[in-house]
């Protein structure tokens, strides 16, 4: 794709980032915690939008608006905090130095079940640190795109233009793989979304922040608090009606509490109200398309198929008949089905027995994804076990929580397949510079490293 639109997106993003790095960066934090304070005012107006178009529930749509708000203020302090190092030279009066620098134009690709959140994950550091951005959202979501770019040019005309929409679908984010002008692509989705466009920035040896998908796990151990781990679980199995990358897919339950837990589980799930996510009562909306909810259906259908006790599952006809709800299947095995071992977009939960908690452990980790993790225990071995370098091999693990919710002050993401990215919080900003290592000779001599010697006479 090299179409006139999407050049002259590229130039005006470049020539914005020019401008925009001269400014110090506690005056870049000024304007992005004016960004928040927007955010702020509007803040029932965005989430309406949110609910509108990725159908979440009035609540989990104010919640990720309060995200890019929170967002905006943590990054209005970091912007007095881009701290490089100064460290011993072992040369005589020299001083050697980290300078961290702005890349340029970050190019961020998201998917529809966050709208808003990860842009300002994304949006909120790279600006901060000196850069602009072109986000291509999601064709499900581009009235919230609009509506958050709105909210950027009346907070900044003169710098609008950091910030840069790139509708489209799989072209447009090829087209931005293959940038040279795009030193960073940060990019939100499926596994094989990653696999396919990371070559494509590898090829002109660019960089990406890889945030793909999660086969999330729990376990719960004989001492958990029951009662707590049953809403946990069912908030992380059917939140955004499954449809978040930290979504609770697979559940081991010790056998002494297994029957006890099943049975409570059951009725939580049964008490669910699934219906018009913009109605404040409602808890689960439908899924974001005909073809989520058929690849739900193909996967109950095989499973089904193998005998496995399957309850949930089918579509109810809620509202307006043309959306997709259904009710959370929660599917109850015996033994490690091949269906597990791949992400499904959509609430379906397997639950399987485990007397020994290396075991569980071990089937946690058995998948390809690394994403989100959880143990619920009030056994101080057993959590330091999972969170020990024997425990899980996540980049989110969790004790007492269910796998979804996360705050911005830690950084987001996984390892292995979900692509090792890391976003938002602590030391995040890093991916969005460039590191200079400066030595400075402030002496009348030039002696050299290591001892070297060079034209002594």
């Amino acid at each position: 794709m090299e179409s006139d639109t999407y050049k002259n997106i590229v130039v005006t993003s470049k020539q914005a980032s020019l401008l925009w790095r001269q400014i110090p960066a506690p005056q870049r934090g000024e304007i992005i915690r004016e960004f928040g304070n927007e955010l702020r005012k509007r803040k029932k107006e965005l989430a309406h939008i949110i609910t509108q178009e990725a159908r979440k529930i009035t609540s989990e749509a104010e919640g990720e608006v309060q995200e890019a708000i929170d967002m905006c203020d943590f990054a209005t302090g970091l912007s007095r905090q881009l701290y490089g190092l100064t460290m011993p030279s072992e040369r005589p009066e020299h001083r050697l130095q980290e300078i961290w620098q702005p890349i340029g134009i970050v190019g961020c690709i998201t998917a529809f079940n966050f709208p808003m959140a990860v842009f300002a994950w994304n949006f909120c550091l790279a600006a901060v640190c000196g850069n602009s951005i072109i986000w291509k959202p999601s064709p499900h979501s581009n009235k919230c795109a609009d509506a958050i770019k709105d909210v950027w040019d009346k907070v900044t005309e003169e710098h609008k233009d950091i910030v840069q929409i790139l509708k489209g679908g799989n072209n447009e984010a090829i087209a931005l793989c293959k940038d040279e002008n795009i030193p960073l692509i940060s990019a939100t989705g499926s596994t094989q979304m990653g696999k396919e466009l990371a070559p494509l920035v590898g090829a002109r040896l660019g960089r990406t922040l890889l945030e793909l998908g999660g086969n999330n796990a729990a376990i719960v151990c004989p001492t958990a608090d029951i009662d707590l781990t049953v809403k946990g679980v069912t908030f992380s199995a059917c939140g955004t009606t499954g449809q978040r990358c930290t979504s609770l897919r697979r559940l081991f339950v010790h056998e002494d509490i297994y029957s006890e837990f099943i049975k409570k589980l059951y009725a939580y799930y049964e008490s669910l109200n699934i219906g018009d996510p913009s109605n404040a009562s409602s808890q689960l909306g439908p899924l974001i398309s005909e073809q989520s909810f058929n690849v739900m259906q193909e996967i109950i259908k095989t499973m089904r198929s193998k005998g496995v006790k399957i309850t949930g599952g089918e579509r109810l006809e809620i509202e307006d008949p043309s959306e997709f709800y259904v009710k959370p299947a929660i599917i109850e095995v015996d033994r490690i089905e091949e269906e597990m071992m791949n992400e499904t977009f959509a609430p379906i939960l397997y639950v399987k027995k485990f007397n020994d908690l290396k075991e569980a452990i071990k089937m946690q980790n058995e998948v390809k994804q690394g994403l989100s993790s959880s143990i619920f225990t009030n056994d101080l071995r057993e959590s330091e076990l999972f969170l020990s370098s024997e425990g899980s091999d996540c980049g989110i693990a969790n004790v007492n929580i269910g796998t979804s919710g996360a705050e911005i002050g830690g950084a987001f993401g996984g390892e292995k397949d979900t692509g090792g990215g890391r976003e938002s919080g602590s030391d995040a900003w890093k991916t969005y510079m460039r590191r200079v290592t400066a030595t400075v000779n402030h002496g009348s001599e030039l002696p050299l490293a290591q001892g070297v010697e060079f034209d002594e006479s």
